[in-house]
Parts: structure tokens; C-alpha cells; sequence
């Protein structure tokens, strides 16, 4: 760490801030025409916690695999967290990926 008059690691903090909200800050789109379901975990079988209207778009604050799911982008077993205890299937999410575009849920 550098010695200095501190502002440095002021904006260092700052920066790592701003990169933090613009990371939470981006969404994704939900497939055209859906209203996709958000249920409790990462399968249909979770509860159905309410459904998403049409246009939405959902932040992926993280993913984990959970039940195979065919959708609009395809077949997959990634789930998406969009919030406390609250998931959507990757298949109907477009992340302009098959894999992962966030880290793994704990």
C-alpha cells in the first residue's frame, strides 16, 4: 500500500464502489412474450413466488444448477438468482451465453 495523503485510497474505495453498483445495476432481458414464473429455488417443483410481467428484465445476482429446463435460448440447468430466494430458469434469460455470467450461488 502506498504512503500518501490518503486520497488514493479514497478512490480506490470510490471506484470499487462504482464498479460494485454498475455490476448490480445491469439487467437482462426475458424473452420476448414470456411471463416467466419466479419460483423459490432452481426447479418447478419450488414454489411459484409470482410471475414476471411481459418485457421485464431481471438482474443475475448469482447462478446454480437445479432442474433441466428447454426454453427460448435453448436447454439448460442454470437458474438465476433475481433476488432473496428468488429464481428464474436461464433458458428463458438472454445473457448472450450457455455457461455461467455470474458466480455460482453458495
Amino acid at each position: 500500500m502506498a504512503v500518501g495523503n490518503g486520497s488514493e485510497a479514497v478512490g480506490d474505495i470510490a471506484a470499487d464502489a462504482a464498479d460494485a453498483a454498475a455490476a448490480a445495476a445491469h439487467r437482462y432481458p426475458v424473452a420476448s412474450g414470456v411471463r416467466l414464473k419466479v419460483r423459490s429455488g432452481p426447479g418447478t417443483q419450488y414454489q411459484l413466488l409470482r410471475v414476471l410481467p411481459l418485457g421485464a428484465s431481471v438482474p443475475i445476482n448469482c447462478q446454480k444448477p437445479g432442474e433441466w429446463v428447454t426454453g427460448t435460448y435453448g436447454t439448460t440447468n442454470l437458474w438465476d438468482n433475481i433476488g432473496n430466494g428468488q429464481y428464474v430458469s436461464d433458458a428463458y434469460v438472454k445473457t448472450g451465453s450457455d455457461g455461467y455470467v455470474a458466480p455460482r450461488c453458495a
